[in-house]
This record gives C-alpha cells, sequence and structure tokens, in this order.
C-alpha cells in the first residue's frame, strides 16, 4: 500500500518541483497547458454531456420542442464548446484534428442526452 501512494505522490509531482494541475483546475483556467491530447478531449466530451444534461432540463421545463428546439440545441452546444476551446483556452485546433473534429467530440451522446432529459421533463 505505502508503494501506491509513494507512486501517487511522485505523479502530483511535475520535474520542476510544482504540483501537478488536476484536469478540472485545468479546464477552468485559460492559460493551462495540455500535455495529453485525451485529456483535453475528455474535458470537451463531459463539457459537451453537461451542457446537454442542463439545455435538456430547460427544454423539458420551458417545453420547448420540435425542430426549433432541436436547432437551438445544436446551435448552443455547438457554439458553446467553440467558444470555449477556440477562444477560452487558446488551443491550435489543428494538433487535434482540426476545428470540426473537436466541434463534434462527443456531440451525439449530448444530443442524446439532451433528448432524455428533454422527455424527462
Amino acid at each position: 500500500m505505502s508503494s501506491s501512494s509513494s507512486k501517487r505522490k511522485e505523479e502530483s509531482h511535475l520535474a520542476n518541483g510544482g504540483v501537478k494541475q488536476s484536469t478540472w483546475s485545468k479546464a477552468f483556467c485559460s492559460t493551462a497547458v495540455w500535455e495529453e491530447k485525451d485529456e483535453f478531449l475528455d474535458v470537451i466530451y463531459w463539457l459537451r454531456q453537461i451542457i446537454a444534461v442542463i439545455l435538456g432540463v430547460i427544454w423539458g421545463v420551458a417545453p420547448l420542442k420540435g425542430f426549433l428546439g432541436i436547432a437551438i440545441f445544436c446551435v448552443i452546444n455547438a457554439g458553446l464548446l467553440y467558444v470555449y476551446f477556440s477562444s477560452f483556452q487558446q488551443i491550435d485546433e489543428e494538433e487535434y484534428g482540426g476545428t470540426w473534429e473537436l466541434t463534434k467530440e462527443g456531440f451525439m451522446t449530448s444530443f442524446a442526452l439532451f433528448l432524455v432529459g428533454t422527455i424527462m421533463c
């Protein structure tokens, strides 16, 4: 057990003596450096799911239905994430396969979650 705790301590410290930031603390810091591509893609994926749940509940309560409701959800979902990775995080989209790859990351899952949230409320 002590070897696993020492391993965690080693992983939490960087080579320069600083403490490694958690993924979520980097997600809300505009100056974050993403060492791993998958780590940033996970943040995009989960932020999209959170947005889908929130909008699904709002659309269910509001009752915003039909094509207009779905179209507005798609625009807000894609737009918020685009602003997040292009303006807030200011990453190089080409490192992640381009703007389209980042925009569609986790989109269908979030769309399904949005529909479930809308139907349940």
